[in-house]
């Protein structure tokens, strides 16, 4: 009896220890979910540069192959470049002809030059004349001298002011020349550029990803025809939901775990998104908005974007990051609710 009575008394104290500790267990599980924010929704991401040419043109070559390592400035494939090195000579022809344009303006000017003076001096000469044959005693010349003596200076005169309009014409072909020229070496500057912009270089050091470019397509300017993911720009996109939010803040240190391999790393917490599309609540044509009638009661919390730094200290020698990985994200001491401790 006393045995009986012993073995019951040790079940209870045994199912009273088993539900208490299940308790324990539950509380430090809820703690531990509160205080430690986490997700299995993350992302390895990455910025990703759609290399575009800035010429149109066949694609002469293709220096590089999918998935292939490259950096900054290597040559990623070519444009065809004999149009633009004709461009380029074509701009050099141009500069030439503008050049021996300036040199026979310059040699116009210089024949103006002489010319007005020669003018200036033929015209004093004859101005002289005429005045001496004015101021002569009367008697001494005949009227039809000193008539002819005014005319002559005259003349002189007019020859003065068309020799000053050749020269502001030969003047005026001299700016015209040098305008050209300008305008030529503006060309040729161009012709150079997109000469040189023939060859598609990598604006950054990253990744090749899915390559379909071959020689012999086309490609136009300004339409994306590589990708190449910037190696410097990997970082780990988390989504919360919306209730952990007010625990989670910038400069928050995160438990980073990949679900390849099950590799850890070490992040910070670097922003958190300011707003997410709605899909229930659209737009109308009239720029109105059109809410959902339809309410569900069970309502499930909406999934907020965190962006999380990865730590390069943490990052394994050979670990090869993809962007659009997954892994599991846990905030470790995040911050208190405010007004809480």
């Amino acid at each position: 009896m006393k045995t009986q009575t012993l073995q019951s008394a040790l079940r209870v104290v045994i199912t009273l220890a088993v539900v208490a500790a299940a308790l324990l267990l539950a509380r430090m599980l809820w703690y531990e979910e509160t205080d430690s924010p986490w997700t299995r929704d993350g992302r390895i991401r990455a910025d990703v540069v759609r290399v575009a040419p800035d010429v149109s043109g066949l694609v002469h070559t293709v220096a590089v192959h999918d998935n292939q390592t490259v950096r900054r400035g290597q040559v990623l494939f070519t444009i065809d470049p004999a149009r633009f090195q004709n461009a380029v000579q074509q701009a050099k022809a141009d500069i030439s002809s503008a050049q021996a344009a300036l040199q026979v303006a310059q040699a116009d000017i210089r024949a103006a030059q002489a010319g007005v003076a020669a003018a200036l001096a033929q015209y004093g000469s004859l101005r002289e004349k005429a005045q001496r044959r004015d101021h002569t005693a009367p008697g001494a010349v005949s009227a039809e001298e000193r008539a002819d003596a005014l005319a002559a200076a005259d003349v002189g005169q007019a020859q003065v002011l068309q020799a000053r309009a050749r020269l502001g014409q030969a003047q005026a072909e001299r700016s015209r020349a040098l305008a050209a020229e300008r305008l030529a070496r503006a060309r040729l500057a161009l012709a150079q550029l997109n000469l040189a912009r023939t060859q598609v270089r990598a604006p950054t050091d990253g990744f090749i990803t899915n390559l379909k470019l071959e020689a012999g397509d086309y490609a136009a300017v300004g339409s994306p025809v590589m990708a190449l993911v910037d190696r410097h720009s990997l970082y780990v996109e988390g989504y919360f939901e919306e209730t952990k939010l007010p625990r989670i803040h910038e400069g928050d240190p995160v438990d980073i775990r990949l679900m390849a391999g099950g590799v850890h790393l070490r992040g910070t917490v670097t922003g958190i998104a300011r707003g997410i599309a709605s899909r229930e609540n659209p737009v109308g044509r009239d720029l109105l908005l059109e809410p959902n009638p339809i309410f569900d009661w069970v309502r499930l919390a909406q999934r907020i974007p965190v962006r999380i730094a990865i730590d390069p200290a943490s990052l394994p020698p050979h670990l090869r990051l993809a962007a659009g990985m997954t892994a599991t994200l846990r905030v470790l001491r995040a911050s208190p609710h405010p007004g809480k401790t």
